[in-house]
């Protein structure tokens, strides 16, 4: 069974006629509901504690997150909206990516997933930004690291949109290695592939940008020649997948290529690569706004993780420029 965390408060994150809204989940859970949540071990998200966002956020971003949403909210910048509901929401998405990694890593489930909003990627220390609060994929890595376990955690973001935020919170960290898939150029300019980390975070960044019109046979030539190699170097304890479905060729947000199966086959891969070095493997939902085409490609998400496998005849050239980037220690 793969965990699935949610909340209700999750829909009262109220962002009027944003691109990023409550009706993203509802589709999610109408296709879920469709299904009869087969095959789901359905949780409620816990709130995130202070302890858990300040790890990966600094105590006055979190408090000021707090005192805005709770006076009634408005526009923290021209992207990131915040409501009234905003705060018990960004509670619940951080908590429950948190609660996912404790409880895979305490041996409960390989796979989880959390369907909750809002997301995360671009949020920085001490900034909101990109729709995003806070970052729930890193303060989900820091809770592993810091209670869970975990000696390394290991970070894909496919996303079409660069996850500035976690880079810029592991850029100098050797015990969470960030790995990114990402249109280029695009929102928020960041992620150059020859950024690969500062100090002793050296080569722990991995930026791999792509081309308009990109579709799955890079991303798989990524994912199989690029990623699956350094996660088996690397030897994490968990792996986490800050997974946007906005690089589907139907999202009206960006231009790569994506098919609603490539997410499938994606996830199948990473779910086996996961498990060649004995690492569960967390999903957090973070972009994707054409609903037919989000909704479609988290079942197919669910359906790669719970049926692991390697698919065959990966060519390995659409790999190769960003293999040869990668830092010595990658390559032995």
């Amino acid at each position: 069974m793969t965990l699935y965390f949610r909340h209700p408060a999750c829909f009262d994150h109220e962002t009027g006629p944003h691109p990023e809204n409550a009706a993203r989940l509802r589709a999610i859970e109408t296709a879920l509901g469709n299904r009869q949540w087969q095959g789901l071990d359905v949780r409620e998200a816990p709130p995130a504690t202070r302890e858990q966002l300040e790890r990966a956020h600094s105590s006055r971003h979190v408090r000021e997150i707090e005192e805005f949403s709770l006076a009634g909210g408005g526009l923290l910048d021209l992207d990131t909206v915040v409501s009234r509901g905003s705060w018990e929401a960004a509670l619940r998405a951080a908590g429950g990516a948190c609660e996912a990694a404790e409880r895979l890593l305490a041996g409960d489930a390989r796979t989880a997933f959390c369907g909750l909003r809002p997301p995360g990627h671009h949020a920085e220390r001490a900034k909101a930004m990109g729709f995003c609060l806070f970052n729930n994929a890193a303060v989900a890595a820091e809770h592993a690291l810091a209670v869970g376990g975990a000696e390394r955690v290991f970070i894909l973001d496919w996303d079409v949109h660069h996850g500035n935020g976690t880079e810029a919170i592991f850029r100098e960290r050797a015990d969470v290695l960030y790995a990114s898939i990402h249109e280029w150029p695009l929102y928020p300019g960041t992620g150059p592939a020859g950024f690969q980390g500062e100090g002793e975070g050296e080569g722990y960044t991995i930026n791999m940008p792509v081309p308009a019109g990109t579709g799955e046979d890079v991303f798989l030539a990524l994912l199989a020649h690029v990623v699956a190699p350094v996660i088996r170097a690397y030897e994490p304890s968990l792996v986490i997948i800050s997974a946007g479905y906005d690089a589907h060729r139907s999202d009206p947000l960006a231009s790569l290529r994506l098919e609603t199966d490539s997410y499938r086959r994606m996830a199948a891969l990473m779910a086996a690569t996961a498990a060649d070095v004995g690492a569960p493997l967390l999903v957090c939902l973070e972009g994707g706004y054409d609903h037919d085409a989000l909704a479609g490609s988290v079942l197919a998400t669910l359906d790669g993780i719970a049926a692991p496998e390697v698919p065959a005849h990966i060519p390995e050239e659409p790999a190769r420029p960003f293999r040869e980037r990668l830092h010595p220690r990658w390559l032995g």
